[in-house]
């Protein structure tokens, strides 16, 4: 009996080659009436001097700040806590923040924990913002600024000194035991 020679096997199809890319067509050039506009060329943006633009609300925050909070400095951050001598009972074992300042990569921040523990201080700081004529870009305790004078200065001032350091502990004391 013959032996069957068997067929090579059928070559896989060689891989299709990509086609070439286009090149991409080049931008349209301005027109000679768009060069000769009659507006004005917008200013560059001024830079701001972050540093001092956050010195001016830290003043006012230690001006205003009750006794008892200690500054500290937690990274970038500028932090107003309740010393743990004082509250060592934390839900994470860290000082408890009371307000803080930050420099973040397109603004700054005020953190008023006050406000958002509280909503009669939120409203008063809103009201406060409306009365000076000012807008409020505030997160939940966080309120974003460029300058300091995008801020209501006196309406902060006057959240900052409503809660004395004790009265602060009692609230954190009190939204624990509900948990």
């Amino acid at each position: 009996m013959a032996v069957k020679k068997k067929a090579p096997a059928p070559r896989a199809k060689a891989k299709a080659k990509a086609a070439p890319k286009r090149a991409r067509p080049a931008p349209a050039r301005a027109s000679a009436k768009a060069k000769t506009s009659t507006k004005a060329p917008k200013p560059a943006p001024v830079a701001i001097d972050r540093a001092a633009e956050l010195a001016r609300v830290a003043a006012v925050v230690r001006r205003h700040l009750p006794k008892g909070y200690r500054e500290v400095s937690r990274g970038a951050m500028t932090v107003w806590e309740v010393p743990l001598e004082v509250y060592p009972d934390t839900y994470n074992g860290h000082a408890l923040w009371y307000a803080a300042m930050a420099p973040n990569k397109s603004y700054l921040t005020l953190h008023l924990m006050g406000a958002y523990g509280s909503p009669v201080l939120a409203k008063r700081l809103a009201d406060g913002f409306k009365a000076a004529g000012k807008k409020l870009d505030m997160g939940k305790a966080c309120i974003h600024f460029q300058k300091a004078d995008d801020l209501a200065l006196d309406a902060i001032a006057d959240v900052v000194a409503a809660v004395p350091m004790d009265t602060w502990v009692a609230m954190a004391k009190a939204v624990r035991a509900r948990r």
